[in-house]
């Protein structure tokens, strides 16, 4: 029997209204995994809890992935977009030239990238080393996983991801600025070449996504980038309330952020919110 393409379908799109609509389309009319839709733009890109996400034309890599995971329980499936964050993070720092860690994962979705005082990206180790260097986080790409199916022989996912590239500094959406950054500005105004970026993206989720079929998600990997351990973050949920906590860590067989209140207090998990403050020189 041949071996499965990888990927099965991959389509690039100057414009489409979001890739995720268009990748669950093919999914519902029999495509088979692992599809692939690329696009230079959207008209109607989607966030997490309802938010828009857009990006110029050519500044960002836009693309959505499709699986049909039936090797995956329903309560693992929160892996996909784990897997996919993963292979996007070890893409983007070969593509960018960038250190190993300098890109992080900041719970539940989000990939982001520490800067120092000087204004530079700063790897995994200058952070553990010399907090006083941390001047701010910023958030370099974002993922949105939808399923359809579920409890059925019919499972089908979707996970989106939405990653700056080539988008100069000077061009951010003065609103947003503080806040963002891309892979061009991470490696000190490197041009960044989408194509290779989305090359090395597909090469190592066909690896990864054939682990995690086997039964095998990179907890060790998934862990060691999240930014969160050991910090206080104030969550908001989508009810609207929101508290200060502790992240301990996050638990490789839920997905969730494990928390305390205060010190003694007790852990929990925490499965539904968003972080909307970090703070870094409070690593414990």
């Amino acid at each position: 029997m041949p071996e499965p393409v990888f990927p099965s379908r991959l389509e690039r799109f100057d414009v489409v209204g979001s890739t995720n609509d268009v990748v669950a389309g093919w999914l519902r009319d029999g495509t088979p995994e692992v599809c692939v839709a690329v696009a230079d733009a959207q008209t109607a890109g989607r966030g997490r809890q309802g938010r828009t996400w857009l990006a110029p034309a050519g500044a960002a890599l836009l693309c959505s992935v499709g699986f049909r995971p039936s090797s995956l329980a329903p309560e693992r499936l929160w892996r996909l977009a784990g897997t996919l964050a993963l292979a996007m993070a070890d893409a983007a720092e070969e593509v960018a030239g960038l250190g190993e860690g300098t890109i992080r994962m900041k719970w539940p979705n989000d990939l982001v990238v520490v800067f120092g005082a000087s204004g530079r990206a700063v790897g995994t180790s200058a952070v553990r080393a010399d907090e006083a260097v941390v001047s701010d986080v910023r958030k370099l790409a974002g993922l949105l996983g939808e399923t359809d199916g579920l409890g059925t022989p019919d499972v089908r996912a979707v996970v989106g991801i939405g990653i700056n590239a080539d988008w100069p500094r000077e061009a951010f959406p003065a609103a947003l600025a503080d806040g963002m950054t891309s892979l061009r500005e991470a490696s000190g105004g490197r041009p960044i070449d989408r194509d290779a970026l989305l090359e090395a993206f597909l090469g190592r989720l066909e690896t990864r996504y054939a682990a995690l079929s086997d039964g095998y998600f990179d907890v060790a990997g998934w862990t060691a980038r999240q930014l969160t351990n050991g910090r206080p973050v104030r969550l908001e949920r989508p009810d609207g309330t929101s508290e200060t906590v502790r992240a301990l860590g996050v638990d490789a067989t839920t997905g969730a952020l494990v928390v305390e209140a205060r010190p003694g207090a007790g852990e929990r998990q925490i499965l539904v919110g968003e972080i909307q403050h970090l703070r870094l020189g409070a690593l414990l």
